[in-house]
């Protein structure tokens, strides 16, 4: 990493990009030796030799690393949760502003996949996995945080970075973290990869899962089969009724993904049980499709039956907001004076960035460097676009750093 500097004025975007070309070669040499790494989710050791590397960066930069190890009787393991900090000279009571950087470490790729499908540079296309989703993401965060350590820019009360081991498995483990450092920023910017046409992400729905558990009579299917109450049959009514949410409210999706039932054909099923997920864009939404499942369930079509209702986990929308909208409409300008233009969208995807967005804290995702595919054996990255998307982090850094910035 680069030797720090004083402090300098602060830098237009257009000054940024320059030393974000000659980070360059560094960058692909980097993602290679990442890409290399087996870090599934519940692989704790290769995501830990990503910690590992990651924390040295960070060090080097003059970040304070705390590791946060997983409880030691969880069951699956997953790596250690890192969270870097580093005090800008400017104070909040001065105008001076948090901001959190988050990316995740782990992949979901078995053991043996980064042997299988190496790292491999076609043109400006680079494969491997998690090349993209989220190895490309986290170490242009880096990049950019090396940049402006050399350029000696320090107009921020803090920098903060977060990198998570369970991302791809809902964040069981780093979820209690996140929220509790996201209460504590002014702004957050996600590192997930742009998305293929160069959109950064301003929302994403949340998703909430249900379990509806119904209990109904068991008898004799062959000698007094009135004297049940079918269980399985009162389910696949609700399957029908549940599945019919759909297209009643915009951007909300109910899906029924798990159905369970009885246990031998000659008995009435006495009991059954439905796994659903429901996506939507705002939290009033997710609370509106509760209530019309609640109200399903109360009414059962099979006489003796009854419908209990739990919300098994929850993980809120990243809504877009007026402060997200004013952090993009700073990522454009700083994206127009690096020469290229930007779009904004919103995901049915989830990240880490919605459970920063339900503490409350405006984000802006998809600040890593262009790539798809993600989660396939096709996934890419556009090594092409990691200059300017390097750039663009860093002025958006700047921009976001003190209260007479540009956003």
């Amino acid at each position: 990493m680069s030797a720090p500097s004083r402090q300098r004025p602060r830098p237009r975007p257009a000054d940024l990009l320059v030393p974000a070309r000659s980070r360059f070669e560094r960058y692909l040499h980097d993602l290679a030796g990442l890409v290399a790494i087996d870090s599934g989710s519940y692989s704790p050791d290769g995501v830990n030799r990503m910690a590992d590397r990651v924390e040295a960066s960070l060090t080097a930069l003059g970040f304070a690393v705390e590791r946060i190890r997983p409880p030691a009787a969880q069951v699956p393991g997953t790596g250690d949760v890192l969270v870097a900090r580093k005090a800008g000279r400017l104070s909040v009571a001065g105008g001076g502003r948090r901001i959190l950087l988050a990316a995740h470490m782990d992949t979901v790729f078995e053991d043996g996949t980064a042997a299988e499908r190496p790292f491999t540079l076609d043109g400006t296309r680079a494969h491997g996995p998690g090349v993209s989703d989220d190895k490309g993401g986290l170490l242009a965060g880096l990049a950019a945080l090396d940049l402006l350590h050399e350029q000696g820019v320090a107009g921020y009360a803090e920098l903060v970075f977060l990198a998570t081991p369970d991302e791809e498995i809902g964040s069981p483990v780093s979820r209690a973290v996140t929220e509790q450092v996201a209460r504590e920023v002014d702004y957050a910017l996600g590192l997930e990869c742009a998305r293929e046409n160069g959109d950064l992400v301003i929302a994403r729905k949340g998703v909430a899962d249900f379990r509806l558990t119904v209990t109904g009579r068991a008898a004799h299917a062959g000698i007094e089969p009135e004297r049940g109450a079918n269980a399985a049959l009162a389910a696949a009514h609700l399957v029908v009724a549940l599945q019919a949410l759909n297209g009643r409210w915009d951007g909300v999706t109910v899906n029924v993904g798990v159905v369970r039932a009885g246990h031998r054909p000659n008995i009435v099923c006495a009991e059954a049980e439905l796994r659903l997920e429901v996506r939507a864009a705002t939290a009033a939404d997710v609370r509106t499709v509760r209530r019309a499942i609640e109200d399903a369930a109360a009414c059962p079509a099979v006489p003796g039956t009854a419908v209990t209702v739990e919300q098994l986990d929850d993980c809120p929308p990243m809504e877009a907001t007026a402060a997200s909208h004013r952090m993009f409409a700073a990522a454009e300008r700083s994206a127009a004076a690096l020469g290229f233009t930007l779009g904004a969208t919103a995901t049915g995807g989830v990240g880490d960035a919605n459970l920063i967005a339900g503490a409350g804290v405006p984000v802006l995702d998809g600040l890593g460097p262009v790539g798809g595919a993600d989660h396939s054996p096709q996934e890419w990255l556009d090594t092409s676009t990691v200059p300017q998307r390097i750039a663009l982090l860093a002025s958006l850094i700047v921009a976001l750093g003190d209260s007479g910035g540009d956003a």
